[in-house]
C-alpha cells in the first residue's frame, strides 16, 4: 500500500526531472578543441602521481567539454583526493579556447587558498587569476569587476560575491562549484540561472543527498574518486563524553611530535572563554581563536599565522570545514559533536590526516547527555566509516538518515523514508525511463515466497537493531543477480562470513525477483507439496505448460482455477527429502522463465477458454 501511495508522488517528480533532462539534452554547448601542447605541459607540472580514478575523472571531464552537450559533471572524491587538480585542468582547457572561468567556493579562507593554488600552478603561463572576496579592498574589487567585463581576467575565484548583479563576464565558458551544499537556496537559484548554457563542474567530498540522488538516477554525470593517494593512513576516530584530561592529553601528544591542533567550538559568543580554558589546560601551547564574525584582516592574519606554524591550537567555529589544506595539523577535537550534521562532521574530520602521519579525531559530547536518535546514528556512522574514501558511503548513509528532499526545490518529502532509499531510487528510475519512453509500463503485482527454511539475520551476526533493520530492508529490494552479489559482498565486508540463515535469506530475495520475472504471485510450500501460483494477467505464452509438466516426469501438474497454478510434489527417498528445497524451487522457476517467453496472450483468457472447454466435455460425457 505504501509503495502504491509513493508511486504517484514519484511520477510527479520524475516528470519534472525528465523535462529538465530533455532541456539540457536538446541545447548545444560550446565544443572545446582537443588538448594543446600547453595543456600537456601544464599537466606535467603536477608534482604528484595521479591515481587511476583521478585520470578517469579527468578523461571524462575532457570528453564532456569536447562534445556538443552542456557539461554538468559531479566529481565526488574524498577530502585530499585531488579534486582541485581536476578543476585546474578543466579550467586550463577552457582558457585555451579563450573562455573565462569562475571558481565558486563557500568560504573566504578557502577562496584565498584556491587563489594561491591557481596562481602558483599557472605562473608559467599567460593567465590572469583574480580573487573576489571580503579579503579584497573595495578598489581591488572594482578593478577586478571592470577587467572581468573587458575579458582581461581569465579566472576569477570567489565566494557568493561572484553571484552579485554587478559581476559581468565577456565570455564565460566554465563554472566550477566547490561544495555546492554550502550555498543557500537563493544562491542555488542564481547558480541555476548562471549554468543554463555553460559547462559546470561540481566538486564535493560528501554530496548532499539531492545532488547525489540526481547523479545516481542519471540526471547528472558523475565521477567518483575512491583511490587514496600514496602514503595516506585512515584517521583514528573516537566518539566520547567530554573530558578535560583527555583534551589535555590529545593536545600535548600532538605538540610533542611537532604538530598542530584544531579545536572546533561552534559558538561565537563563548569562543573566547573556551580558548582561555584550553590555554590554561595546556600552558605550553600557543592558542588562538577564529570565527566568521571577525574583521577580514584579523581573520586573515590568524589563518596566515596558523598556516606558518606560529599558532599551536586553533579554537575555531566550522569556518575551517571546507578545503583548508594544512598537512601539519593532525589532531582534531570537536566540541558538542552531536549538534553537527553527518557531512559536516566528515568534512571537518577531513581537515586532518593530509600527510603520511597518523591523524586523530575526537568527537566529544557533553557528559550525562541523552543523545537524540539521529545524533547517535550520525556519530555511529562517522566512527564506522573511518576508511579512506568513505565520503560516498557517508553521503549514502546521510541519505538514509535524513532523506533526499525534493530533487528540484526546497520542499522535503517523507516518501523516501516510507519505502527506503534503494526502493525509492528504483521507483524513480523506472518512472523516469517510462516517461522517456525507454520502457513499457509494467503490470503491478506482488510476489510472495513461503518455504519451510530458516531465513533470517541472527543476533550474533548483526547486533545493532538499526543496522539489522536497514539490511533487511535492503535485502528485500534485491531485483537481480548483480544486486544479490553486491549485497553478499557488502555483508562479508562489514560483518564477516554470513551464517546459513543469512545465506538463505539472500537466496530467497533473489528467488523472489526471479519468480516475479516468471509471472508468479506466490511460491508456497505445504509439507511435500510446492504450489506455484501464476499472475492472472501474465503476459506469458501458455503453450509451454505441456512441456513443463512433461519435463517433470509426473511430479508436477497444472491446475486451472481463477488463478491458475502448478503443484509440484517433492519426491522422498527413505522418508527423507532428497533435494534442497531452495535449489529445487530455483531450478523450476528458471524453467518457467525459459518455457513461458513474454507474449501478449492473457492467462485469464486462456484459463477461461480451458474452463469452458472442460464444462462442454463434462456435459458431453
Amino acid at each position: 500500500k505504501t509503495k502504491a501511495r509513493v508511486k504517484g508522488a514519484v511520477k510527479e517528480i520524475a516528470k519534472d526531472l525528465v523535462e529538465l533532462y530533455a532541456a539540457r539534452q536538446d541545447s548545444n554547448g560550446f565544443q572545446y578543441s582537443e588538448d594543446t601542447v600547453w595543456q600537456r605541459e601544464f599537466e606535467e607540472l603536477f608534482p604528484y602521481d595521479e591515481t587511476d580514478d583521478q585520470l578517469d575523472a579527468i578523461d571524462a571531464t575532457k570528453k564532456d567539454m569536447e562534445s556538443r552537450k552542456i557539461m554538468d559533471r559531479l566529481i565526488c572524491g574524498d577530502v585530499g583526493y585531488g579534486k582541485t587538480e581536476i578543476a585546474l585542468r578543466a579550467a586550463f582547457k577552457a582558457l585555451q579556447d579563450g573562455k573565462q572561468v569562475v571558481y565558486l567556493v563557500p568560504t573566504t579562507i578557502l577562496a584565498q587558498q584556491h587563489y594561491n593554488t591557481f596562481v602558483q600552478r599557472m605562473k608559467d603561463f599567460p593567465v590572469r587569476v583574480d580573487l573576489l572576496s571580503r579579503f579584497r579592498t573595495p578598489s581591488q574589487v572594482k578593478k577586478t569587476l571592470e577587467d572581468l567585463k573587458k575579458g582581461l581576467v581569465d579566472v576569477v575565484i570567489g565566494t557568493h560575491r561572484v553571484l552579485s548583479k554587478d559581476v559581468h563576464f565577456k565570455d564565460l565558458g566554465l563554472l566550477i562549484i566547490d561544495e555546492e551544499q554550502r550555498f543557500g537556496v537563493t544562491h542555488k537559484e542564481k547558480i541555476k540561472q548562471m549554468k543554463q548554457n555553460i559547462d559546470v563542474l561540481t566538486l564535493t567530498a560528501t554530496p548532499i543527498p539531492r545532488t547525489l540522488h540526481m547523479s545516481l538516477i542519471g540526471i547528472r554525470d558523475m565521477s567518483v574518486l575512491e583511490e587514496a593517494p600514496q602514503d595516506r593512513t585512515p584517521i583514528q576516530t573516537y566518539v566520547m563524553e567530554y573530558n578535560d584530561e583527555m583534551v589535555r592529553e590529545a593536545i600535548s601528544r600532538e605538540l610533542a611530535r611537532g604538530g598542530q591542533v584544531y579545536y572546533v567550538y561552534n559558538r561565537v559568543n563563548t569562543i573566547v572563554e573556551t580558548a582561555n580554558k584550553i590555554a590554561s589546560l595546556v600552558p605550553e601551547a600557543r592558542v588562538a581563536f577564529a570565527h566568521g564574525q571577525m574583521k577580514e584582516r584579523e581573520l586573515e592574519k590568524i589563518m596566515y599565522d596558523f598556516i606558518n606554524g606560529e599558532i599551536d591550537v586553533l579554537v575555531s567555529t566550522t569556518i575551517i570545514e571546507t578545503g583548508l589544506d594544512i598537512s601539519n595539523v593532525n589532531t582534531m577535537i570537536i566540541h558538542d559533536a552531536d549538534n553537527l550534521g553527518l557531512s559536516q562532521l566528515y568534512q571537518l574530520r577531513g581537515r586532518v590526516g593530509r600527510s603520511n602521519r597518523t591523524a586523530y579525531a575526537f568527537l566529544m559530547y557533553r557528559r550525562n547527555k541523552m543523545l537524540r536518535e539521529v545524533a547517535e546514528k550520525r556519530l555511529h556512522a562517522i566512527r564506522e566509516f573511518t576508511d579512506l574514501g568513505s565520503g560516498f558511503k557517508i553521503a549514502m548513509r546521510d541519505l538514509e538518515i535524513r532523506g533526499a528532499g525534493n530533487l528540484l526545490g526546497a520542499e522535503q518529502h517523507g516518501h523516501m523514508e516510507a519505502v527506503g532509499y534503494d526502493l525509492y531510487c528504483k521507483m524513480l528510475n523506472e518512472s523516469v525511463k517510462e516517461l522517456k519512453g525507454e520502457t513499457q509500463p509494467e503490470e503491478e503485482f506482488d510476489t510472495v515466497i513461503d518455504l519451510d527454511i530458516d531465513a533470517f539475520i541472527p543476533e550474533r551476526y548483526i547486533k545493532n537493531e538499526f543496522q539489522k533493520l536497514d539490511v533487511y530492508k535492503r535485502i528485500a529490494t534485491i531485483e537481480s543477480e548483480e544486486e544479490y552479489d553486491d549485497m553478499l559482498e557488502e555483508l562479508m565486508d562489514r560483518f564477516g562470513e554470513p551464517p546459513k540463515a543469512v545465506q538463505n535469506l539472500l537466496a530467497v530475495a533473489n528467488l523472489k525477483a526471479m519468480a516475479h520475472r516468471a509471472w508468479l504471485t506466490e511460491i508456497a510450500q505445504k509439507g511435500d507439496q510446492i504450489r506455484f501460483t501464476m499472475f492472472e494477467r501474465a503476459k506469458a505464452d501458455p503453450t509451454g505448460i505441456e512441456l513443463l509438466v512433461k519435463e517433470s516426469k509426473g511430479k508436477m501438474k497444472f491446475v486451472i482455477d481463477t488463478n491458475p497454478y502448478f503443484i509440484y510434489v517433492k519426491p522422498r527417498k527413505n522418508g527423507k527429502d532428497n533435494e534442497d528445497v531452495l535449489t529445487l524451487v530455483r531450478s523450476l522457476t528458471e524453467k518457467m522463465i525459459k518455457n513461458f517467453p513474454q507474449k501478449y496472450i492473457i492467462w485469464q483468457a486462456y484459463t477461461m477458454a480451458n474452463s469452458i472447454l472442460q464444462i462442454h466435455i463434462t456435459r458431453i460425457i
